[in-house]
């Protein structure tokens, strides 16, 4: 009897050869660390392996990364212009909220969403042409948070 391909119980990937989401999002930080020209896509690839990863957050803090996606992808705001924007929001010595999750305050999606892409998917497309994945992968990612059913 062969043994189920494991899935991530955050995101629903399926894992191959052991790569796990977290083993993806490495090689992911790897290849912008490794082509200067991937960075272009760093804001995207963390803020999608995150909301993907809700537990990562704080109810809050992901409520903000879904906020960051949309200006990122609809407004086109460059990551320059939200640190601008967004300065005194999330400024540590007058945030009153926590972005990073604890095991005892951390978030989860309210409903189940299907996502059609993943970190695991990304990875397995090569790094050629990396920065459209990435891009792809923020928008499945966007779409799938607009068409969720509400709690």
């Amino acid at each position: 009897m062969t043994e189920p391909i494991p899935n991530c119980p955050e995101c629903g990937a399926s894992w191959y050869d052991g790569i796990t989401c977290q083993d993806a999002f490495h090689q992911m930080l790897f290849w912008e660390n490794e082509n200067p020209a991937n960075g272009t896509v760093h804001h995207l690839t963390v803020i999608c392996y995150h909301i993907q990863h809700p537990s990562l957050y704080s109810p809050e803090g992901l409520n903000y990364a879904k906020q960051l996606l949309a200006a990122f992808l609809v407004e086109k705001l460059s990551p320059d212009e939200i640190r601008k924007r967004s300065r005194a929001q999330v400024d540590s010595s007058q945030r009153t909220w926590r972005i990073k999750g604890t095991p005892d305050h951390h978030s989860d999606h309210p409903h189940s969403i299907t996502w059609t892409i993943t970190a695991v998917d990304v990875i397995a497309s090569g790094s050629k042409n990396y920065c459209a994945n990435v891009e792809r992968w923020a928008r499945s990612i966007h779409k799938a948070l607009e068409t969720a059913p509400e709690p």
